[in-house]
């Protein structure tokens, strides 16, 4: 049996008398670097001082900054699922980026990871400067960087039970992964005669369910299924499936993209979408059944992790992108039209509210025993 808690959710923030300082590892992605920024908010709140370490290239480069947080920059690239010669670069590299590093985590009472290639350095500065690292994993399966180090942890904070089995016992907690606010405050509501469904790829849309859906707008309406469509197409496809919808004849809208994702899911009786790790977890916060198509390239497969562990519990329908088309997807949409309410209700069970909150509790707590 391995030994986990249950975060309990931190409405109010905790008020400490000694300022500690803190590093913030992770980057690349929006998926790296939004979750680190609400903890490192709710550490700000508390009093405590915080800075980024990241490259120039990544999706840190703009968020960080905009957030008002310090954003310490490094040069270094990824080593999972990159060409050979990307790869030889990065390890090449890797040593020396390391030891630029160590001057930021001297300075550290503690170090927040994320994970990520980005996060490799400065988590490797803090293991030889002896700081206590605290990791969130998100995802069902770690990414390489938190595998590697995940002996070395002194908390990991997971979104899955089964992921614990990647880290020591009895330094594990299942805190979810930080939300916004707005996902949690959605009230479930019974579905009315016309199926309300939202399809999103992403912010960049998604080929495969853009495609996967104008095969599905004519056998809805040769089937007769009243159903409105919402569908985040992403800017690359979005004249060409404006056009395709509104000739299909069927309700709703097409965008290239939907600035109230909040909003968007309160409306939704039913979700199609991909499965990274801030997907499934604004799913579960908002009570939402999903149809979930894994990216299939995602580093080691973790968007099919992430489906299947929402699967498993009933809270989602997984389809393949290789299996995906207009009747395969009609036809999981009327086999889950019963019972829609039923695996909200287990998506909703998922949900881990305070997540941020959580995270800086035991930031706190490993900066005050390492003092």
């Amino acid at each position: 049996m391995i030994a986990m808690t249950e975060a309990n959710p931190v409405t109010e923030p905790r008020r400490t008398d000694r300022p500690g300082r803190f590093l913030m590892a992770g980057g690349g992605t929006g998926g790296h670097v939004i979750p680190a920024i609400a903890v490192a908010k709710e550490l700000t709140r508390r009093g405590h001082q915080v800075f980024f370490v990241g490259t120039e290239r990544g999706m840190e480069s703009r968020l960080v900054p905009a957030a008002g947080f310090d954003l310490r920059k490094i040069r270094i690239g990824g080593l999972n699922r990159v060409g050979t010669m990307q790869r030889l670069t990065t390890l090449a590299r890797l040593p020396l980026v390391t030891g630029e590093s160590l001057k930021y985590a001297k300075e550290a009472d503690a170090v927040f990871s994320m994970g990520g290639y980005v996060a490799g350095p400065p988590v490797l500065a803090a293991l030889i400067r002896r700081r206590p690292i605290v990791v969130m994993e998100p995802n069902a399966v770690p990414g390489f960087t938190n595998r590697r180090i995940a002996r070395f942890v002194a908390r990991a904070l997971v979104s899955f039970p089964e992921t614990a089995r990647y880290f020591p016992t009895g330094r594990i907690e299942v805190t979810g992964m930080p939300v916004r606010e707005e996902f949690f405050r959605i009230q479930s509501r019974p579905r009315g005669e016309v199926l309300q469904i939202l399809v999103t790829g992403g912010s960049q849309g998604s080929m495969t369910l853009n495609r996967a859906l104008r095969q599905t707008w004519p056998v809805l309406r040769h089937r007769g299924i009243p159903v409105r469509i919402v569908h985040q197409t992403g800017a690359a496809e979005y004249e060409a499936m404006r056009e395709a919808f509104a000739a299909s004849g069927l309700q709703g809208e097409v965008q290239p993209f939907i600035r109230d994702m909040p909003a968007a899911f309160e409306w939704a009786d039913l979700v199609v979408c991909r499965s990274g790790a801030g997907t499934v977890s604004e799913l579960a916060a908002a009570g939402k059944p999903s149809i979930l198509v894994p990216f299939p390239f995602a580093a080691d497969d973790h968007q099919a992790r992430n489906a299947e562990a929402m699967a498993d519990a009933g809270a989602a329908r997984v389809l393949t992108d290789s299996e995906i088309n207009g009747e395969r997807l009609t036809r999981t949409i009327e086999d889950m039209a019963g019972s829609l309410e039923r695996m909200g209700e287990a998506a909703h069970r998922m949900a881990r509210p305070g997540a941020a909150a959580r995270a800086a509790d035991i930031l706190e707590e490993v900066a005050a025993a390492r003092r």
